[in-house]
């Protein structure tokens, strides 16, 4: 997996290509902590060239969700391909979570 961190504005992009999974969930859990833990709440999970997500990856995704939006913060998706988001869907995630076809609808 390999994750490139910008930032457009207030928001902080993530754009994350692989998979993942339960190797290297932590990494990006890692990511999270750090911008969280630095009051950074407007994040933007870009998941165009992800190939791949476990149960552990969708586990990270929620807890972050639950963690921003109790600071009044805002988690956001774009860019799911139709495997993933049947993934999302199948999970139920699909209405959980703000999902934007690609980053310029999220970021409008």
């Amino acid at each position: 997996m390999n994750i490139t961190l910008s930032k457009v504005g207030e928001t902080n992009v993530l754009q994350i290509e692989g998979r993942l999974d339960t190797t290297n969930y932590g990494e990006l859990e890692h990511h999270l902590s750090s911008l969280t833990n630095n009051d950074e709440i407007k994040i933007l999970l870009d998941l165009d060239k992800l190939e791949y997500i476990s149960s552990s990856g969708l586990r990270i995704l929620l807890m972050f969700l639950k963690k921003i939006k109790a600071a009044d913060g805002r988690f956001m998706l774009c860019g799911l391909s139709s495997d993933i988001r049947e993934i999302f869907e199948i999970s139920g995630f699909i209405n959980i979570f703000e999902i934007f076809e690609n980053q310029d609808a999220a970021l409008k």
